[in-house]
Order: C-alpha cells, then sequence, then structure tokens
C-alpha cells in the first residue's frame, strides 16, 4: 500500500513552516490519543503515521531530501539521493510511546518542568535560602529606634570560583548522561516513564574540576556583619526584611532575604500594650486617703508630677498624655497610665498599732466600702436563715 504524503498526514500545506508543521502533529497527536480512540482499532497505526511524517518533515536536512525525492529518499535504510537518512527500517514505523512521550513534553514540559534554558534544559541559577534572625532589644530602644550592628553566620559566593563551583570559575559543562535536560528516560512497556539524572540530579550539568575551597558547592560559611535600622515604634513580633542578605543563590542566581524577628523585653516598670503604657504607683494609706502629689518617670527617661486625689484606692487610673509608646507607622503617639496601688503598712510598732486601732474605732463613718460590703452579708445570712 502506497504511503500517504507526509505533509497531507500532517493536515498542513508543503509550504509550511516549522510552526506549522508543529501544530499539525500536536493536534494529530490529540485527536489520535489512545484514551479518545478506544474503539479505534486503527488510532495507534494512524498515530505512527503521523509520527513518521514529523520526523521527517522536523528535520531540516530531512525535509529537503523528501520535498526533492519524497519517500523514494528514505527507502531501504539509505540516504537516497539527498543523502539524508530516515531511519524507518523494520523496527522503525514509528515508535508510539517515544513520539507520544516527544510530544506530551512540548506541551506540558514548561508546567512540568519549569522554564528552560537556551540549551532545552531546566534553568541552572537556584535562588539561595532565606535566612531568620532573632533580636532582642529593651522598650526604650523599642520607644526610641536604633541602629543595630548584628553578626548573621550563613553562606556567601566562593570568590575563589565566582560561585560556579569549578575549579579558577569555569564554566559547568552539559551532563553527557541526560545531555544537559537534567532526567533521562526510561521506556516501561506502552509508555516512556522520566527520572531526574542520576549523574547531575536534575541540574542538568556537572563540574569537572570542583573548587578546592568550596569543594564544588559555589559557596562557603561566612559570618557578615550587618548594619540593622531599628525603627521606633517596633513591638514583640514585628518582622524586619533585609532583601538579598540572606544565603547566596547557586550558580549566579539570587540571595534569598534575611528576615530579622524582634523580640522587646519586659521592663522593670513599664507594662506595654500597643502604644499605650501602664505604670503601678504604690502609694501610703495616709497620702491615699490625704490626697497629694507623687513623682513618676516616663519612658522618654523624663519626670511627671501626678495628682492622687484623697480617698484614692487601689485601682484608680490617671492618664498622661501622649506619653506612651510612637506608632511604628504615622505620627500617632500612645499614654501612660498610672495605677493606684495602696501600700499596707507592715512591721508596726507598738505605737502604730495603737494609733491604727484608735483611728479604727473613730473611722466608721469613712469607711463606706467596708459598711456597704458588711450590710450585704448580713442580708445575705439573713435570708439563709429565713
Amino acid at each position: 500500500m502506497a504511503k500517504r504524503d507526509y505533509y497531507e498526514v500532517l493536515g498542513v500545506s508543503k509550504g509550511a513552516s516549522a510552526d506549522e508543521i508543529k501544530k499539525g502533529f500536536r493536534a494529530k497527536a490529540k485527536e489520535l490519543h489512545p484514551d479518545r480512540n478506544a474503539d479505534n482499532p486503527d488510532a495507534e497505526a494512524q498515530f505512527k503515521e503521523a509520527n513518521e511524517a514529523y520526523d521527517v518533515l522536523k528535520d531540516e536536512n530531512k525535509k529537503a531530501a523528501y520535498d526533492r525525492y519524497g519517500h523514494a529518499a528514505f527507502e531501504n535504510g539509505s540516504g537516497g539521493p539527498g543523502g539524508a537518512r530516515g531511519g524507518y527500517g523494520p523496527q522503525g514505523q514509528g515508535d508510539f510511546a517515544s513520539a507520544f512521550s516527544d510530544v506530551f513534553e512540548d506541551l506540558f514540559g514548561d508546567f512540568m518542568g519549569g522554564q528552560r534554558g537556551p540549551g532545552g534544559g531546566r534553568q541552572r541559577a537556584a535562588r539561595g535560602s532565606d535566612l531568620r534572625y532573632n533580636l532582642r532589644i529593651s522598650l526604650e530602644d523599642a520607644y526610641k529606634g536604633l541602629q543595630k550592628t548584628i553578626s548573621v553566620p550563613g553562606s556567601v559566593s566562593c570568590d575563589a570560583c565566582s560561585g560556579t563551583g569549578a575549579e579558577g570559575g569555569a564554566e559547568p559543562v552539559t551532563c553527557p548522561t541526560c545531555s544537559g535536560m537534567g532526567k533521562v528516560r526510561a521506556q516501561q512497556g506502552f509508555f516512556t516513564v522520566e527520572r531526574t539524572c542520576p549523574t547531575c540530579s536534575g541540574m542538568g550539568q556537572i563540574i569537572k574540576n570542583p573548587c578546592s575551597v568550596c569543594r564544588g558547592s559555589g559557596q562557603v560559611e561566612k559570618e557578615r556583619t550587618l548594619s540593622v535600622n531599628i525603627p521606633a515604634g517596633v513591638e514583640t513580633g514585628t518582622r524586619i526584611r533585609l532583601a538579598g542578605e540572606g544565603d547566596a543563590g547557586m550558580r549566579g542566581g539570587p540571595s534569598g532575604d534575611l528576615y530579622i524577628f524582634i523580640e522587646v523585653q519586659e521592663h522593670q516598670i513599664f507594662q506595654r500594650d500597643g502604644m499605650d503604657l501602664y505604670c503601678r504607683v504604690p502609694v501610703s494609706m495616709a497620702a491615699a486617703a490625704l490626697g497629694g502629689d507623687v513623682e513618676v518617670p516616663t519612658i522618654d527617661g523624663g519626670r511627671s508630677r501626678v495628682k492622687i486625689p484623697a480617698g484614692s484606692q487601689s485601682g484608680r487610673q490617671m492618664r498622661l498624655r501622649g506619653k506612651g509608646m510612637p506608632a511604628l507607622r504615622g505620627n500617632e503617639t500612645g499614654e501612660m497610665f498610672i495605677e493606684v496601688a495602696v501600700e499596707t503598712p507592715v512591721n508596726l510598732t507598738k505605737r502604730q498599732k495603737e494609733l491604727l486601732r484608735e483611728f479604727e474605732e473613730l473611722s466608721e463613718d469613712n469607711q463606706p466600702e467596708t459598711s456597704k460590703f458588711f450590710k450585704k452579708a448580713k442580708s445575705f445570712w439573713d435570708d439563709l436563715t429565713g
């Protein structure tokens, strides 16, 4: 049976470009896919026919010979008048599995294998890892902000080989096992399976003479000193990103980033809640009863006088506007709250005890909260006893 014209098989004209020929083959491959032709026993033969046509027409030399001599250019496996070999002897009538793998890679290669470089393999450069650095600062530093010098261990590009991993900075060579693809194919029955190349571990390149300094990795461990600007208003959990200050990239790839996580230490006087500060100030019983002024510290290092109203109880708060923490973004400033804590005296002398007993006898009408509580307690007990 005479062979059909290769252009006719792919559904393209004789003057078709390489892209049109490829599109024609892709369309035929989809059309003749086994999953779509379970009831068509001729699908495999038709696919092999399309593959045979594509194998010839995608090659410039074979295509030129076919255009000049037709099928005669590849008869009996010879070069024919045009000197081109067709490679379709008794065992070469189109390898269905190999052809399908070829078109599958063409259709889905970008999704499965990522971007491709000039040689058809994957991009060699790889971004460096991100680093994390935990930094503890005082509340005063969080209030003012500061310039901090830190030492960060990590990997940097090897100077001896300029990051290539090869002695003298030589460029890596194409892997001979996978021809730079980073993967190898093995046929298993009907399908062709792709695996990561064992020689180059998927990189597509190998280093013949590894650098003696970095042992072929292109990176060396080194502690770097960096100056970090900590803005005013940071709090525990604030994250600062330093772009490009992470680990060096592989084979010319970009460096990772350095993330600084802030932890603000607890303060011996102030407690923080967002932008507000709280200061618990103990006052004596007499000062709380009589009232008066008390001097308290502020986070900026200053002092403020606060008036304690007469009869103040524990827990009463006074507010100092603008004496809190600055906002991390913006020009706002929080407030400072003074909380009264009435202190009960201890280690009383005999005379102090006498005076307090005398005061207790005279203060029945000066303790409304006490009187109110015990009246409620008496009512509760009376209700229980009927």
